[in-house]
């Protein structure tokens, strides 16, 4: 950074702070109690070296002054969000994960394993590790709790021919294409299959047999025996979902494995005291942090107003400032939520298993880490003897031209470093002087752009 702000000029109260560089990118986004003592703080001689490189590569800071820490983290957050900054660690937005989602904005609500963003009207459950697992999940359940699962052009389509679709016939679906279920009894079902994702399987249970006894005393043995069928689908899909505690508890569980470049976090869900979902992800620690602050991200990232947190969230570690962590949890949930580290007991064991899940995923990842980079190291390699280089290529930037109708000619540069893509460095150029359909010249244009613009930068003090 050129200039530094002096300690006059920044404001002694909390809020958040955005670095940017010369291009007026933001580069990072931090929030603190004291915004000027945080700032301070970048401009010692005995900064981590990732924390070093963040500020060297940055020509400006700027803050935006708030009320209070929990409004501070807010912004953090949505700051985050919107601008995507390179030094700052993030989950993968949720998007990426599958979850368990009934349109109950819907007159005939569907169930379905989605991705993206949250819908209006939409419960969800999760998110969870694996779509499949909740695909299978969901298909053991169907003949018990018959919902549909078709798209709502299906559903039209069926029901301007008058007739159901095929899960009709294989018992998966209820038929309200065709009005062969009552609102009410389509209602129990959905009800039914919400309650079990929560947790809460016993109803389902007990309506079955009950289905099942009254079905045999009445003499109907193929009713019944179907109803058997349903049952063992029911228990097969309970089975799934691990008795953990003897209460009914309603908690997650957050452990984390990490060394000086990533770090592996687990969660686990667990609901009316059973596991109803398991949650893996490995970052990027670029940034400095220790456990308790990167457990505090993930906070900040996996608990929203459409997600939001159990009554318990237990930890390996305390965040720092864990009266800020609690506040905003609270503001999401909509009401008080307990944040601690178990000290003894079931919770503290699970937590360990959770923290046992992190070392062994950390493990596989480290693997398939070391593996990726030997094979990019061998293609660097090749590709240096072929082109009869002094070093292998660790950046290498590509071009090309497009032109619509021979008058909107634009270009377009990717970048990989170390063999990867550096999608962040990733540029749109429009040509500027040059006239028609002319890729040579336009080449030329966007060449000498980008290396005029790459000296300057070079050459500045």
């Amino acid at each position: 950074m050129r200039v530094r702000p002096t300690s006059a000029e920044v404001p002694d109260l909390p809020g958040a702070y955005l670095w940017r560089d010369v291009h007026g990118q933001v580069m990072y986004v931090g929030k603190a109690k004291s915004i000027r003592k945080r700032v301070s703080s970048y401009f010692n001689k005995d900064l981590a070296p990732r924390t070093q490189a963040m500020v060297d590569a940055s020509e400006s800071i700027e803050w935006i002054v708030t009320d209070s820490e929990v409004a501070a983290l807010m912004l953090e957050f949505s700051l985050i969000k919107e601008h995507r900054p390179r030094f700052n660690i993030r989950l993968r937005d949720d998007k990426s994960f599958p979850f368990l989602a009934l349109s109950r904005s819907d007159t005939w609500p569907r169930a379905r394993v989605m991705r993206g963003a949250k819908r209006q009207g939409t419960q969800y459950f999760g998110p969870y590790a694996h779509a499949y697992a909740i695909r299978n999940t969901l298909d053991l359940l169907l003949k018990s709790l018959p919902i549909r699962t078709c798209s709502d052009a299906v559903f039209r389509r069926q029901e301007l021919r008058g007739r159901p679709c095929i899960l009709y016939d294989i018992e998966k679906c209820s038929g309200p294409c065709v009005g062969l279920v009552d609102a009410d009894r389509y209602a129990e079902y959905v009800e039914g299959l919400a309650s079990f994702f929560e947790g809460d399987s016993d109803e389902l249970v007990k309506r079955v047999e009950s289905d099942m006894a009254a079905a045999s005393d009445r003499q109907e043995y193929e009713t019944a025996a179907r109803l058997r069928d349903q049952l063992f689908d029911v228990r097969k899909a309970i089975a799934r979902q691990e008795v953990v505690t003897e209460t009914r508890e309603n908690f997650d569980l957050i452990a984390l494995e990490d060394d000086e470049l990533e770090a592996s976090i687990q969660v686990l869900k667990v609901r009316m005291g059973r596991i109803v979902g398991r949650l893996g992800v490995v970052v990027d620690k670029v940034e400095d942090v220790t456990a308790g602050e990167l457990i505090g991200t993930l906070l900040r990232d996996l608990y929203t107003e459409s997600n939001p947190p159990p009554g318990q969230v237990l930890v390996q570690e305390l965040p720092p400032d864990p009266h800020v962590w609690n506040q905003l949890l609270a503001e999401r949930r909509g009401s008080q939520v307990s944040l601690r580290v178990p000290k003894r007991g079931v919770k503290r064991r699970l937590l360990e298993t959770a923290g046992t899940n992190a070392q062994e995923a950390f493990v596989r990842h480290r693997l398939k880490r070391q593996s990726d980079h030997n094979a990019r190291a061998r293609d660097l390699r090749s590709l240096q003897d072929a082109l009869g280089l002094e070093n292998p290529p660790l950046r290498i930037e590509g071009y090309d031209i497009s032109t619509i109708q021979g008058r909107h000619t634009v270009a377009s540069m990717v970048v990989l470093e170390d063999g990867l893509p550096r999608r962040n460095h990733y540029r749109r150029f429009k040509i500027k002087t040059v006239e028609g359909q002319d890729d040579f010249a336009s080449m030329e244009e966007v060449i000498r752009r980008r290396f005029t613009a790459y000296i300057i930068d070079r050459d500045r003090p």
